[in-house]
């Protein structure tokens, strides 16, 4: 069985398009088409079906999809293992993210990556909806969401330490609220669906209801929103931390910390190994944000 044809397959898998996936691969489309066919004659089973416009896996390409990922890992791991090392991870990182924590701390960061590893082509796709790893072929996915799917592997790559900010302007037209329940006499802007705030107080957990003008479904617009005196914020300091910096946003509510468990994760697909270009990124971007996280230590001086 032949690994080009394998790693063809996979790609085919997520494009749809056998023209496409071989592009990525750097194969003419009659290569590519020739490459499938001594995989399906090999196996002696029809992997995909095919139309003038799209392909399609059929039952059995969709049973062997997996175990064609599976093999690819393993044999990319392997023959890292076998250089000691000595050799510097190659190939493409597909890599998802959601935007604003993408721009703000991955970009940064990619030079140093690609200096240490300049055999690795990177390839960041930015959205804040949850992609599928597997059909959308990525390596690793960021998400500061909880893992629902059992058949993916995460690690905590930083806390997503959240605080309550407003602008200097807001707080000198209307008064900065001194306790959780005097938030409810405020202005709020909120990010979707996180209207309802939890504060630890000495009484216990109590959940405010906030209210405003202002609503998003992103966490940018939210924070600027509030830079711009819209009204009160409950922000991630990675997202916020410079605007505290630089004194356009102000920390309110310090001694109600609020309830959260959240984290950035790294999230990868389950395999016996991780391959060396997965594991040149967990490592170097682990070691990039520290702990705790550099946006957390400006906070802190």
């Amino acid at each position: 069985m032949n690994i080009e044809h394998l790693k063809l397959f996979v790609r085919l898998a997520s494009t749809h398009n056998i023209s496409s996936a071989g592009q990525e691969l750097g194969l003419s489309p009659a290569v590519a088409s020739s490459h499938i066919n001594k995989l399906e004659e090999g196996l002696g089973i029809r992997l995909v079906h095919r139309t003038t416009r799209k392909v399609s896996l059929t039952e059995e390409g969709q049973a062997f999809l997996p175990h064609a990922e599976e093999v690819l890992a393993t044999v990319e791991a392997a023959r890292a293992s076998v250089g000691a090392g000595s050799e510097s991870p190659s190939g493409t990182l597909r890599v998802t993210a959601p935007a604003s924590f993408g721009r703000m701390h991955l970009i940064p960061a990619l030079k140093g990556f690609m200096a240490r590893y300049p055999q690795l082509m990177v390839d960041f796709r930015f959205s804040d909806s949850i992609v599928d790893l597997v059909e959308g072929g990525f390596d690793i996915a960021i998400r500061n969401a909880e893992l629902k799917d059992s058949t993916l592997i995460a690690r905590k790559l930083a806390p997503d330490n959240r605080i309550v900010c407003a602008s200097p302007e807001y707080l000198a037209q209307y008064g900065e609220p001194t306790t959780p329940e005097t938030l409810k006499a405020h202005r709020c802007v909120n990010l979707a669906g996180l209207e309802t705030w939890g504060f630890k107080t000495p009484s216990g957990i109590q959940n405010i209801k906030t209210r405003g003008c202002f609503r998003s479904d992103n966490g940018d617009a939210v924070r600027d929103a509030c830079v711009d005196g819209l009204g009160i914020a409950l922000s991630s300091t990675w997202c916020s931390y410079q605007h505290i910096k630089d004194g356009s946003l102000v920390q309110i509510l310090k001694d109600y910390p609020l309830v959260s468990d959240t984290a950035i994760w790294l999230v990868y697909p389950s395999s016996r190994l991780i391959a060396p270009k997965v594991r040149a990124f967990i490592d170097y971007f682990t070691e990039y944000y520290g702990s705790p996280p550099y946006w957390d230590k400006a906070l802190a001086q």
